[in-house]
């Protein structure tokens, strides 16, 4: 892990509002710090600016109170949703473009909203889906 944290993987004003204890088990740790490794660190080197996560690790009641699927992968450490700077729609769909190019092994990723924001995955033996919102 270069340019993430554990804490920012796990960050929710969410969760600091209903006080709600987002902690990772070693399990899920050990899934964010591949998901790091794997997609975000190098989507970062590529992207030569810093991506902001705006969801990562969930527990199950940070997971239900923000609408999250049932058996979302944020809540196994497998999934973050991310964003540029800039937030601009274009912008993120230039970083969706990248994760593509750059063959990046991805479990999910999914353009929500029209690039309002992305969500990607990743798992030892990704699925390698691409959706659209």
């Amino acid at each position: 892990m270069i340019y993430f944290s554990m804490h920012e993987l796990c960050a929710s004003a969410t969760a600091r509002r209903l006080g709600i204890r987002n902690i990772p088990n070693k399990t899920q740790k050990e899934n964010l710090i591949r998901l790091v490794d794997h997609i975000l660190d190098p989507l970062r080197e590529a992207w030569g600016a810093p991506i902001i996560v705006t969801s990562g690790f969930r527990c199950p009641r940070l997971n239900a109170a923000v609408g999250g699927a049932r058996h979302s992968q944020h809540c196994l450490g497998e999934a973050a949703d991310i964003r540029t700077v800039s937030d601009l729609p274009e912008d993120n769909r230039r970083l969706r473009d990248l994760i593509i190019s750059l063959g990046l092994p991805f479990d999910q990723l999914i353009d929500e909203f029209g690039c309002d924001w992305l969500h990607v995955s990743y798992r030892p033996s990704p699925r390698r889906q691409f959706l659209t919102m």
